[in-house]
């Protein structure tokens, strides 16, 4: 019995039987049905009409303006350039011209006095030590009445870098926008009989110009500059001098046709 238990008895391990391998099973794709098919048919042209008439997507029947006289009268028609009144509005690159605009109108010359500058002693008002008071170095320091100031604004520029590249390209959205909003009216000429505000704002009013105008012509007319001179709600530019800020500010923009083909030139 002794040497039976000194003896090892051998085990054997089972091993488990393997498992098949899980498969997935694929989802079915189910084939549409025909009611599916036919809403899907049926929303393919509405779609394709509102991607066509998006605005800046392609061109439309608002690039075609009439030719006006000053009596209003239709004297023919104008085309104007897509790549000039049809692109699509940009409204970041716009804000970034406009702040540009706002800020150079800062004349930046506010200055105050250091105490370099001000007026008063550089004595010493008492000795070093000895008084019991605070040491004092002179009479012009900031903690003192009519002492100098500290860190306060001096003279600078508010000009921000803009490229002219850049400034094109948001005058064409923002043309582009009133161009889309049937706010540009092109007239043969602007060359008025008399420099007086009243007929001016009768031409406008025939034209159905209402609120704030921008009128658009070159800088030789004198007459027109003057008309507009005393109306708040006109303002007479040269065409060179169109900006985005104006443009925007102006609900409708007036342009002769002379005034049309020099911004074409200068934007194209």
């Amino acid at each position: 019995m002794k040497g039976d238990k000194g003896k090892m008895m051998a085990t054997t391990k089972k091993t488990p039987a393997a498992k098949p391998p899980v498969t997935r099973k694929a989802a079915a794709i189910k084939a549409p049905s025909a009611k599916a098919a036919e809403k899907a048919a049926d929303k393919a042209p509405e779609r394709a009409s509102a991607e066509a008439t998006a605005p800046g997507t392609g061109a439309s029947a608002s690039l075609t303006l009439p030719l006006r006289n000053l009596k209003a009268e239709k004297v023919g028609e104008v085309r104007l350039p897509e790549e000039i009144f049809d692109v699509p509005f940009r409204r970041h690159l716009v804000w970034e011209v406009v702040r540009q605009i706002r800020a150079r109108e800062h004349r930046g010359t506010h200055k105050t006095k250091v105490r370099s500058e001000v007026s008063g002693s550089g004595k010493k008002p008492f000795k070093q030590k000895g008084t019991g008071r605070a040491r004092q170095g002179g009479g012009r320091a900031p903690i003192h009445r009519h002492g100098g100031t500290v860190f306060g604004p001096v003279p600078h520029s508010y000009d921000l870098k803009v490229n002219a590249k850049a400034k094109k390209a948001a005058l064409r959205c923002v043309l582009s926008e009133k161009a889309r909003g049937n706010h540009v009216v092109l007239l043969d000429t602007l060359q008025l009989a008399s420099h007086k505000t009243k007929d001016l704002a009768g031409v406008l009013a025939k034209l159905g110009v209402e609120g704030k105008a921008l009128v658009l012509d070159r800088k030789d007319n004198l007459n027109l500059s003057r008309a507009a001179a005393n109306n708040p709600k006109v303002v007479a530019l040269d065409v060179l001098g169109l900006n985005v800020y104006d443009a925007l500010n102006a609900g409708t923009l007036v342009f002769s046709e002379d005034a049309l083909r020099a911004a074409i030139e200068v934007l194209a």
